[in-house]
């Protein structure tokens, strides 16, 4: 018998678990109704349907980068249906942060670092795909759909629909019903001013693909952003930032035309980057149902890694304290022979039991 037998050895963690590989798939866009099974059918012509049947079974196709074994799962126009050669696993998370949940609406506190849906180099690891998988463990028919979005690198609220004529007519009034889209952003610089009302006109490069600010109205498109400071330390700026417009980067790009760019902010400049992510933050969302006429106002609060380059925690405040405390009274020195009658004195007294 080999003496390692009996040592129990901890799984391997598999890193690509979940993972969807670009290279091994190929990618198809919806334009009608129906149902996952015949659009497979229609566009797989050379397979039967019983073969069709064993690709979805098995896990090899995904709905806007969420993986469906359901042959009857439902399509929808601009849907994107990923067909994989291998195998694709559901990726569960159980902290997924959830703002608020109802039956036409998911919201989350999305991370840095997150998608908000697939991309040609990301099909997998998504925002979408997260709360997809999150709302089919108590409901296999259950979907969402894509409202709006956020950057990559832009933490903060991202709401989703759970039906497509939610998404419908949210999206088709979205300038109109939205009040007010509120983000905290650190940029470089302590003497930005205390507030701005920022008004230019934005393109985007047909070599670089990024946004920049041009004076060409005709290929330019208008961008209204507002910033109050909140607070200002070690060369840098907390701003609360409002915007009227939602395009591409704009806070980024506007922030950046007047010298003060987003920290972590490689994209359009090369600022500093003390908290390893980009400081950008949609801590607010405020708009109007059009069918009902409530008002939603989805908040996310302040992330920790913000608050620590302009505010002190608590146990900060109470080690500087403790530490002037001790500057005002300093410690006498103890002479020796009184110190040694000190240990003797301790070491008479009698054990506790």
């Amino acid at each position: 018998m080999n003496r390692n037998d009996k040592k129990t050895r901890k799984p391997a963690v598999n890193k690509n678990k979940g993972k969807i590989d670009p290279n091994k798939t190929k990618t198809f866009v919806v334009h009608h109704e129906t149902s996952l099974i015949d659009y497979l059918c229609e566009k797989l012509p050379g397979q039967s349907r019983r073969n069709v049947q064993r690709i979805i079974a098995n896990h090899q196709v995904a709905v806007g980068g969420s993986p469906t074994s359901l042959f009857t799962f439902h399509l929808y126009p601009e849907d994107e249906v990923t067909l994989s050669w291998t195998r694709i696993q559901k990726r569960q998370r159980k902290d997924l942060p959830i703002i608020f949940e109802n039956n036409d609406l998911i919201v989350i506190n999305k991370p840095s670092g997150l998608l908000s849906v697939a991309s040609d180099r990301e099909k997998g690891r998504t925002a979408y795909r997260l709360v997809q998988e999150y709302i089919s463990q108590t409901d296999r028919d259950a979907r969402i759909f894509v409202v709006h979005r956020l950057d990559e690198d832009t933490s903060g609220v991202l709401m989703f629909a759970k039906n497509y004529a939610t998404k419908e007519i949210l999206q088709k009034n979205w300038q109109d019903i939205v009040k007010d889209r509120a983000y905290y952003a650190i940029v470089e610089g302590e003497d930005i001013s205390d507030e701005g009302h920022l008004k230019d006109y934005l393109a985007m490069s047909d070599v670089t693909q990024l946004m920049y600010v041009t004076k060409d109205r005709n290929r330019g498109k208008l961008c209204i952003t507002n910033y109050k400071k909140m607070a200002s330390k070690n060369g840098m700026s907390l701003l609360d930032v409002h915007i009227d417009s939602g395009r591409k980067n704009q806070i980024r790009v506007q922030l950046g035309n007047i010298g003060h760019h987003v920290i972590g902010d490689d994209k359009y400049g090369e600022p500093i980057n003390p908290i390893k992510r980009l400081g950008l933050h949609a801590y607010e969302l405020v708009f109007t149902d059009p069918l009902t006429g409530k008002v939603y106002d989805f908040k996310a609060p302040l992330p920790d890694e913000f608050k620590k380059l302009f505010w002190k925690t608590h146990q900060q405040i109470k080690d500087e304290k403790l530490a002037e405390e001790l500057k005002k009274k300093p410690s006498k020195p103890v002479s020796r022979p009184k110190r040694e009658a000190q240990w003797q004195k301790q070491s008479k007294k009698p054990k506790r039991r």
